[in-house]
């Protein structure tokens, strides 16, 4: 069978090389194809699109008949039938690597002719469950948050449970239901590229069998001082638009440019105040902040500052109205962040991060020794594990009764590493757009499921 699907794909690239005006249509949306992708001639947007899917063990609905149009245009509005027509065209699953990095697995394996039964089973993710991960990322009792068949799960990986609706000729004001309806009752995926520097500890740190305990005594100062160098009073950004007022494309990328400058000054008033910040040099600084820069402020506008960002920039965004050309041409890299933004605002949002955690986990993102160009690295180590241990410490005190709550804040850091990597590919000019549609998502499910004023930060009452 290996050697037909070998012929097979020998064939099909020589025909491809041969004759190449006859094979540039992509089997999916008939957009331009690229090359063999997963046994069939694709283009680069549903080749990515399916690896995602399949990958992350995505589960998709279909809000029509399931019989959507796929085309260029429209194959972003409806991810279940872009995703459906992939494997009825015979894209497989089986060439994608399983650690969910570039390239094919096996470059031998040729489209796949499988049953309706099988496609079903994978639409319905029916196929992930009996695939059970060694891991689960709990939801600690928030079952809107995850699908019914991971719900009672424990322990799973972080992985955004992004099956957003893509539609982007949409009306922003549609944003709301269309993505909550496809939010909940989704499943949540495995693969997921772990801080080394991290992780490298939690099997000497005894992640999974906490016992209270007192806090040890060199911890809550650590934390107090950490919490100390925040600072967190208000934003001074001006985000306040009169009624009626129409915010343009040009008047919303501005205030965006001078939040970020706000924001990174106060993230290096921060590196100043810390405790340890005497103990690297001042290029160790430099190449610290210049890699972690965008990640310190994402981690912060999710925590101390969520409230004006959800609250009155997510006012400003929604007296802008784009334009059908931006909504049109809204990239796949920039529909990635907004699902993963969205996924880990509800996670926050989950979790009700305080602000020692908060500080804590700055900390330890900051101090990534993993960054080329430092010259301390062994003492960047120290320090990490330092924080590291200090935050588990504190947390396992402060909640007794939420024993992978640690495990899970800490996986928070590399999805705010993987986003901040990934925004930097989103064209400035959809910016907007990309604000507007995350903030518009987020307060809209903040007004459908919180029950307090803040989606995550809480005051600590430790002693």
């Amino acid at each position: 069978m290996n050697g037909v699907q070998a012929d097979w794909e020998k064939h099909e690239m020589d025909t491809w090389e041969d004759d190449p005006a006859e094979q540039r249509s992509c089997l999916i949306c008939g957009d331009r194809a690229t090359g063999l992708h997963y046994g069939i001639i694709s283009c680069e947007g549903c080749k990515g699109f399916f690896k995602r899917s399949i990958c992350n063990k995505r589960v998709y609905r279909c809000n029509r008949d399931k019989n959507c149009e796929m085309s260029r245009k429209q194959r972003n509005r409806c991810q279940y039938c872009r995703l459906l027509k992939c494997l009825q065209m015979g894209m497989n699953r089986k060439a994608i690597r399983e650690d969910g990095m570039p390239g094919g697995r096996n470059k031998s394996i040729g489209p796949v002719q499988i049953t309706q039964e099988e496609i079903e089973r994978i639409m319905s993710g029916q196929e992930f469950k009996e695939e059970a991960p060694d891991h689960t990322w709990g939801n600690n009792g928030y079952s809107d948050y995850s699908s019914p068949s991971n719900g009672a799960s424990e322990g799973n990986q972080p992985s955004p449970a992004s099956t957003l609706s893509s539609n982007r000729s949409m009306e922003m004001n549609g944003y709301a239901a269309a993505f909550r309806d496809q939010y909940i009752n989704t499943s949540m995926s495995t693969h997921y590229q772990l801080l080394p520097h991290l992780f490298s500890y939690a099997a000497q740190s005894g992640l999974l069998t906490q016992q209270p305990r007192s806090i040890y005594p060199q911890s809550h100062p650590l934390v107090l001082q950490l919490v100390a160098a925040e600072d967190l009073a208000p934003l001074s950004t001006p985000m306040l638009i009169e009624d009626g007022y129409k915010v343009t494309q040009v008047e919303l990328f501005a205030l965006l440019c001078r939040l970020a400058d706000e924001l990174l000054f106060r993230q290096i008033s921060w590196i100043k105040k810390l405790p340890f910040f005497c103990e690297l040099s001042i290029e160790d600084y430099t190449c610290l902040l210049s890699s972690t820069w965008q990640e310190l402020i994402l981690l912060s506008c999710l925590t101390i500052y969520s409230a004006q960002i959800f609250g009155d920039l997510a006012d400003v965004t929604a007296k802008y109205t784009p334009s059908d050309d931006e909504l049109q041409s809204f990239s796949e890299d920039g529909m990635e962040v907004m699902e993963r933004l969205i996924y880990l605002f509800r996670k926050f949002h989950q979790l009700k991060i305080s602000n020692d955690e908060y500080a804590c986990m700055k900390a330890i993102n900051f101090l990534n020794q993993d960054i080329r160009g430092l010259s301390n690295i062994s003492q960047l180590e120290q320090l990490n594990k330092r924080y590291w241990y200090v935050c588990q410490d504190y947390t396992e005190y402060k909640y007794p009764h939420q024993p992978k709550r640690f495990p899970e804040i800490m996986m928070c850091l590399p999805e705010i590493r993987c986003i901040a990597g990934k925004l930097v590919n989103v064209p400035l000019e959809q910016l907007p757009l990309l604000f507007k549609a995350v903030l518009h998502c987020c307060k809209s499910s903040l007004t459908t499921y919180r029950t307090d004023p803040s989606p995550c930060v809480t005051t600590s009452s430790g002693n």
